[in-house]
């Protein structure tokens, strides 16, 4: 139980910085990287990919957003959702680092094929998907002085709870890392990047304005993700080891993978982050082979598609059938092949 608690601790800690970095660099950036979109289709499906990979829900957001502009083909949508994998690709960077900069590279091309081929059958069929809307519950970014040269020491004078909290949250995380109390046990090269990201986050931290802390860290990342990453993690972690180490399943899922696959996709389906995890989780326990997770990587696609779904059900329902019949089509292949 105190090793499920300090791996969803370990889990919550590095999202939780990654994603202070992400924003921070968003803001820093005024949403530039967003806004260079050639006029061509396969960029489309590249930029599409890109934003997909770029670990959280906000990539898949500004992909919606410019579809729903105009700006993009759903075919460039599909790229994204089957690349993106939401808030779990922060934690499956943190439980299995080498196969999620496989997979992300994997689901990369194989969202710009299945992407070209959604277009390449809807024009020949003539389907006209885009309903377009100029308003999108969609993550702002303004301008926004990230670095006040000669305010800092100000702002440490007239700190807010919030830049307190922080600062001693991540500092104790770090303490916690670089003492083995948390994370890998030995010094290897994990636990440097995590040192490493939590002291970027501790330097964005000290050094932002307030209202950049309050509304970008504070009210987005964490409020809105953090509680829900560790209930998530926690939760699905808590079921495992009751599943696998109390009631012994483990050998009942390796004997029926097939049907683990199909499962495995039904749930990609669910416009959320967090169910994706568990199988994140059985992989790493090594008691579902890769081709499982590689079906839910491709079917699910954390939250990001919940703006298309208000924004327009039929191109949601057109997606997500797409993306459900690539992954359990290629998860199939692979589990054939014996992976």
């Amino acid at each position: 139980m105190i090793q499920v608690f300090n791996q969803s601790l370990m889990v919550t800690g590095f999202v939780f910085v990654m994603m202070l970095v992400i924003e921070y660099i968003n803001v820093l950036s005024s949403g530039k990287w967003q806004q260079s979109l050639a006029l061509h289709k396969m960029s489309q499906y590249v930029l599409a990919g890109f934003l997909g990979a770029v670990p959280g829900c906000l990539g898949a957001f500004v992909v919606v957003a410019m579809y729903s502009h105009r700006l993009l083909s759903l075919g460039a949508v599909v790229t994204a959702m089957i690349t993106t994998t939401g808030d779990e690709a922060f934690i499956m960077l943190a439980m299995i680092p080498k196969e999620a900069l496989i997979l992300t590279c994997l689901l990369f091309i194989i969202g710009i094929i299945a992407g070209f081929l959604a277009d390449l059958v809807m024009e020949h069929k003539g389907i006209n998907t885009v309903e377009e809307c100029k308003e999108l519950p969609l993550h702002s970014v303004e301008s926004c002085r990230c670095y006040p040269k000669g305010n800092i020491l100000q702002q440490w004078k007239q700190r807010s709870p919030f830049r307190t909290t922080l600062t001693v949250g991540l500092a104790i995380f770090f303490i916690a890392v670089a003492l083995g109390e948390i994370g890998p046990p030995e010094w290897n090269w994990i636990r440097v990047s995590i040192l490493i990201v939590s002291a970027l986050a501790l330097f964005v931290v000290t050094t932002v304005p307030d209202h950049f802390l309050e509304e970008h860290l504070w009210d987005h990342v964490v409020r809105k993700h953090v509680p829900r990453i560790f209930i998530w993690t926690f939760g699905t972690l808590l079921v495992m080891y009751f599943l696998i180490h109390q009631l012994h399943l483990d050998n009942l899922i390796r004997d029926n993978q097939w049907t683990i696959l199909l499962v495995a996709s039904l749930v990609g389906l669910i416009p959320e982050s967090g169910p994706h995890l568990v199988f994140v989780t059985l992989y790493s326990q090594g008691i579902i082979p890769i081709s499982i997770l590689f079906a839910s990587s491709i079917v699910q696609d954390g939250h990001g598609m919940l703006p298309l779904l208000a924004q327009s059900r039929r191109s949601f329902l057109v997606v997500k059938a797409i993306n459900f019949i690539v992954g359990l089509s290629l998860g199939a292949l692979v589990l054939s092949m014996g992976y």
